[in-house]
């Protein structure tokens, strides 16, 4: 594990010596993590990354090293170098769940604490959550069009560099991708890698048969051959089933087949149709190449004879949308009294005005459906009676209202940190996977079209709505 403590921008650092200055250091604060937009033209993301954010909050302190660059930048005195010296993350941390179904505006993570601390670690924050969540978003958008067709993370070698290849492919296996060839994820993280060959294999042979029956010796129970290398229905497709007619006369099964170029469409119908005809109806056709989820839904339009998908460049860089645009913002700070008070962000773009206080989200599901109806964000000390009928109201157009009955409701801030000790247990990616799933299994389908998804609720409580009014007409 690295200590990324420095991984951080210079404001940061700033910012905690002139809180250390001032004496207001270890005043408390409280800032909210979240997005303010659609994903992509997704009406939801997956949250993701948690964990290498708990391992970057354990880690977390200035080395001897980091001490000695930080004096030569000749902006900060001894006395602020030692209090560096002996730092450590005390504060508490709520956060949602990875796999948790999320949506622009709401906390995905709460961070309270001395606001020199707190500060510190906005920006390793942003940047773990902000990539993993973008990254298992767009999986989920890909395997939703790819229905029960398994996806495979192809991407790690258009990665922007090694940490985007590894959390971005256990940030695909969250979103719903069945497995990666990445095998240091898969080694850190669980599962089997996924891959067979490339064409550098085929063509490293005197002729494409020789490189399939080398390949079905070595591999004859995971034989999955790769049958573009040169021609796919005159050359690849019958080279494949004569090598697959041998692994069977040998007692194997063959897996499949793998097109990487041409008309997918075509060449998949044509190939599924010669290997049904050979009597290979089981062996798979996975597609390839420069895939994602509106190409994936044009092939199935098209009735493309497609069971699996390999998805590289356009998955892990989430082609498309470049960024999920998270912030760190503070909602509430320690006054003279010790009383913790909500502050606010005021913006003449209202998307940018940000929702005060200290926060948590609920998550309103129907007792019928199980579907999730609305989320609510309301001040921590709140609770919501769900034998009662609730009214929930748009925080910007007020006059939509709706009343929720037969309902219950689901906290999604989780404790993670408390007093600077790690109280949460991050479960397995497989389990993550799993809960990811369920979760958006609860949406209807209409917030997970790719085209003008239904908008879901993300409402305020009343209290809530009230305190941020006041707030805007104080700064009047």
């Amino acid at each position: 594990m690295r200590n990324l403590t420095m991984m951080t921008d210079l404001y940061e650092l700033t910012m905690m010596y002139g809180y250390f200055k001032e004496g207001m250091h270890k005043k408390k604060a409280v800032f909210d993590v979240f997005f303010r937009n659609q994903v992509g033209g997704s009406s939801y993301a997956v949250m993701a990354g948690l964990e290498q954010l708990i391992d970057y909050i354990n880690d977390l302190h200035f080395t001897e090293d980091d001490l000695d660059y930080l004096r030569a930048l000749k902006l900060f005195d001894e006395e602020f170098l030692d209090y560096l010296r002996h730092f450590r993350f005390a504060g508490e941390i709520y956060a949602m769940p990875e796999g948790t179904i999320v949506f622009p505006g709401e906390p995905l993570v709460r961070v309270k604490g001395g606001i020199a601390e707190a500060q510190l670690i906005e920006t390793a924050m942003l940047n773990i959550i902000n990539h993993q969540t973008l990254i298992a978003t767009k999986a989920s958008r890909i395997c939703y069009a790819a229905g029960k067709g398994p996806v495979m993370e192809f991407g790690l070698r258009r990665a922007q560099g090694p940490d985007a290849g590894i959390y971005g492919a256990r940030a695909a296996i969250i979103g719903g991708c069945s497995s990666t060839s990445n095998v240091l994820t898969t080694k850190m993280f669980g599962g089997r890698p996924a891959g067979t060959h490339a064409h550098s294999w085929i063509m490293s042979f005197d002729t494409e048969i020789e490189a399939f029956r080398a390949y079905a010796n070595v591999f004859p129970d995971a034989c999955m051959l790769l049958v573009d290398t040169y021609d796919v229905l005159n050359s690849g497709m019958p080279n494949a089933i004569k090598v697959f007619d041998e692994l069977r006369e040998k007692g194997h099964k063959p897996v499949g087949i793998r097109i990487d170029s041409g008309d997918l469409a075509y060449l998949s119908k044509k190939a599924r149709q010669m290997l049904d005809e050979a009597g290979y109806e089981d062996a798979i056709i996975c597609a390839s190449g420069d895939l994602d989820e509106n190409l994936i839904l044009a092939l199935k339009l098209q009735d493309a004879k497609i069971d699996t998908y390999g998805i590289g460049t356009k998955l892990i860089t989430s082609e498309g949308h470049s960024a999920l645009g998270g912030v760190y913002k503070l909602s509430a700070m320690e006054n003279d009294k010790g009383e913790i008070v909500p502050k606010i962000k005021i913006s003449e773009n209202i998307w940018k005005i940000t929702n005060p206080g200290y926060k948590k989200v609920v998550r309103l599901y129907s007792r019928y459906e199980n579907k999730a109806l609305a989320d609510l964000i309301m001040l921590d000390d709140e609770t919501i009676d769900d034998t009662k009928e609730l009214e929930i109201f748009s925080p910007t157009e007020t006059w939509k209202r709706m009343t929720l009955t037969n309902f219950y409701a689901k906290e999604l801030l989780v404790p993670v940190f408390v007093d600077g000790e790690q109280v949460y247990e991050s479960p397995s990616l497989a389990e993550i996977k799993k809960n990811a799933e369920k979760e958006l299994g609860t949406l209807w389908d209409e917030y997970k079209r790719f085209t003008n998804p239904h908008i879901y609720k993300v409402d305020l409580s009343q209290k809530l709505y009230d305190i941020k009014n006041e707030l805007l007409m104080q700064s009047k």
